[in-house]
């Protein structure tokens, strides 16, 4: 029974190993933890194999996990490369604020474009084309398209 566990601890170690590997290659925090996890329990039952016999691994693999995750969290956020929050916004967040235009801005078309809070938008007009350069108003919103004005 030992030697199962012992041969189960070093597959979750492999296991978790290339885990971390895949998060390396390809970051988004999705398996960096479980794979922490898992090298984390796959050490536990090659030192204290006699554990796996208790419910207490359970118990081992939870505050595991739970842990794995917060220092994930705070690796994360330590090396993140831009610490401005994510850009949000709804239909009508965007209604009244000001912008620039970067492309000739015109009626017939969402060919023209803005830049508002330092994003970029598709943009049209009602009234007659904005050139670029211009400051812009928004005066109506839907999906990653605007409508404005000059001001």
């Amino acid at each position: 029974m030992v030697m199962d566990i012992i041969a189960i601890g070093w597959i979750l170690i492999v296991i978790g190993v290339l885990m971390l590997l895949i998060e390396a290659f390809n970051p988004g925090f999705f398996i960096a933890v479980p794979g922490t996890t898992l090298i984390i329990i796959g050490i536990i039952s090659l030192l204290f194999p006699e554990l796996f016999d208790t419910s207490l691994i359970i118990v081992i693999g939870i505050i595991v996990a739970l842990l794995s995750a917060g220092i994930s969290v705070m690796i994360y956020s330590r090396i993140a490369t831009d610490s401005r929050s994510p850009f949000t916004a709804s239909k009508d967040s965007l209604i009244g604020k000001t912008g620039i235009a970067t492309k000739e801005i015109s009626a017939d078309s969402i060919s023209g474009k803005v830049t508002i809070e330092n994003v970029d938008w598709s943009a049209t007009t009602q009234g007659r084309s904005i050139p670029a350069g211009k400051k812009v108003k928004v005066i109506h919103s839907e999906g990653v398209h605007v409508t404005v004005e000059e001001i």
